[in-house]
């Protein structure tokens, strides 16, 4: 029987250890919306320069995926206003084929680890184009999300492009709530549904 991973641990124990290179490391962090963004970013801006990535292709109409870049972006002015920030094109063809033949599973499966594992490779790629130190997602503050799946499949693709994951479980120590808390102060827009079509359909 595996052991469970405490990754919340993990990341404060790698933080730590980055204290004593002298310098700030830079950290490319995927944002899947504002309100996910806003407690991770209150929580890493005191050890990381940060380059916001908003890269989600899952996204079922330009409409909300534009809704959701500009509140992100938005976001960062008011509590990061010196980070940088990339939001990508909209590309729904390139989720749709990362997931053909899942469209059906349920919420949680295997076309949600498609979905993951196709914008965690995209961030790592960007992050290691950018010259970043590390790069991590705002996934894990989700409590409907598995951080086991998200960390494994980070870390992959880490290795892959040559870059370092920072492993994570954001929703740990009050993460998922104070989201709610700074969404409330900042007046954020907050969806009802993880963001793709076949998530709006379980919502429904």
């Amino acid at each position: 029987m595996n052991e469970k991973v405490n990754y919340d641990a993990r990341m404060l124990e790698l933080i730590a250890g980055m204290q004593s290179l002298g310098r700030r490391p830079s950290l490319l962090l995927h944002a899947c919306c504002a309100p996910c963004s806003s407690a991770v970013l209150e929580r890493l801006a005191q050890d990381f320069d940060i380059l916001l990535f908003f890269d989600n292709p899952n996204l079922d109409t330009l409409q909300e995926h534009d809704a959701r870049a500009a509140e992100t972006v938005r976001l960062l002015s008011m509590m990061l206003p010196c980070a940088r920030v990339i939001v990508s094109p909209y590309e729904p063809a390139v989720f749709l084929e990362a997931v053909r033949g899942l469209e059906h599973l349920p919420e949680g499966g295997a076309r949600c680890e498609a979905c993951f594992r196709l914008r965690l490779s995209r961030s790592a790629s960007k992050a290691a184009q950018m010259g970043c130190d590390w790069f991590t997602t705002t996934l894990t503050i989700s409590p409907r999300k598995d951080a086991a799946a998200l960390n494994r499949l980070g870390l992959a693709a880490g290795e892959a492009a040559g870059v370092r994951f920072l492993p994570s479980d954001f929703k740990k120590r009050g993460g998922y709530h104070r989201s709610v808390e700074l969404s409330h102060e900042y007046g954020l827009y907050r969806q009802d549904y993880c963001g793709c079509a076949f998530s709006r359909r379980h919502s429904d």
